[in-house]
């Protein structure tokens, strides 16, 4: 169980990193790291709370897995708002109404 939480968060970084280094876009580098390494992060922490189960762990990587899940779509809207609001940024059709 815990090596296949640990596959499963292997593969969602590895995601991660291969839509950061072939994306051309900010937003678009973004939206690949923000969503594929919260997910494998998210894996790798289940598989520790498993892991050490009996020992209490589990309520610190509860807590460790809503912090993440709470702060990694607020860090990734803090980037593309400032990219946006950047004028080097990227193509902004269609975002006018998003953002502002």
């Amino acid at each position: 169980m815990i090596e296949i939480l640990i596959l499963l968060g292997m593969f969602f970084l590895s995601i991660g990193t291969l839509g950061l280094l072939k994306l051309s876009d900010t937003l678009e580098r973004m939206h690949a790291t923000s969503e594929a390494t919260t997910l494998g992060v998210g894996f790798i922490v289940m598989a520790g709370a498993v892991n050490f189960y009996p020992d209490g762990v589990y309520l610190s990587a509860l807590l460790v897995l809503i912090f993440l899940f709470l702060t990694a779509p607020t860090g990734a809207h803090m980037i593309a708002r400032a990219d946006y609001l950047d004028d080097k940024g990227a193509d902004k059709k269609g975002l006018e109404n998003f953002i502002e």
